[in-house]
């Protein structure tokens, strides 16, 4: 039986991407129409921070209960996490391009910041694949997971506002909500955060439930 959340979710995703192409946005300088990418690429990482989110607190109820479930959906969510890191930088990339004029720029500290979170989590799914105990990995990858929670944080969220940086609302500048986001855009911009969050809870849902069948039957 399909949830109440579910269905809300993709209504609000296709409700995102028809209003997002075709509804009215504020003539801006540079930007022009890829303003529209708000709708996308900002949402997108909103999903990404929350499933990160999600799967530190299953680290940490993993390090205080020793519930090898709670591991297997922290490390569901992740993998889940990482899975909306590439579009986010597929459409930030895309959006650097025709508002910056490059793909990509090392000149830009959250850019860098945004690479160097991946990596850090990538060599997270590679510690865990390094450890065959199960038990092991669980605790070892849930301090792991705690490390690289902070670090995201702090290379994504603190370090581009204390330096120069081309994003809107870093290093100086105002971020978007100061000075263009209109109202119309609002009513597409908040819908599509909630949209794509409850997204990932959905992939998430599908991950770990498929996840934890696996585990038990590995075990039978």
């Amino acid at each position: 039986m399909i949830k109440w959340w579910k269905i809300l979710s993709a209504l609000l995703i296709l409700y995102t991407l028809v209003l997002g192409m075709l509804g009215p946005v504020p003539h801006l300088n540079i930007l022009h129409e890829t303003i529209r990418n708000v709708y996308y690429h900002v949402p997108i990482w909103f999903a990404m921070l929350f499933q990160m989110g999600y799967s530190v607190v299953y680290a940490i109820k993993n390090l205080s209960k020793n519930d090898i479930e709670t591991d297997i959906i922290s490390n569901q969510a992740a993998q889940t996490g990482l899975f909306f890191a590439l579009p986010g930088l597929l459409t930030g990339c895309m959006w650097a391009k025709f508002t910056w004029g490059t793909w990509w720029t090392f000149q830009d500290p959250k850019l860098n910041g945004v690479a160097i979170a991946v990596l850090i989590y990538l060599a997270y799914f590679i510690l865990r694949s390094s450890i065959d105990d199960e038990q092991k990995r669980a605790r070892i990858a849930g301090v792991y997971n705690i490390f690289a929670f902070v670090m995201m944080f702090v290379f994504i969220m603190i370090l581009p506002r204390l330096t120069d940086s081309l994003h809107p609302g870093n290093g100086g500048n105002p971020a978007f909500a100061k000075y263009d986001l209109d109202s119309h855009m609002r009513m597409v911009f908040y819908p599509a955060v909630i949209g794509w969050v409850l997204l990932s809870l959905w992939i998430l849902d599908i991950k770990k439930r498929l996840a934890i069948l696996t585990h038990k039957e590995n075990e039978q």
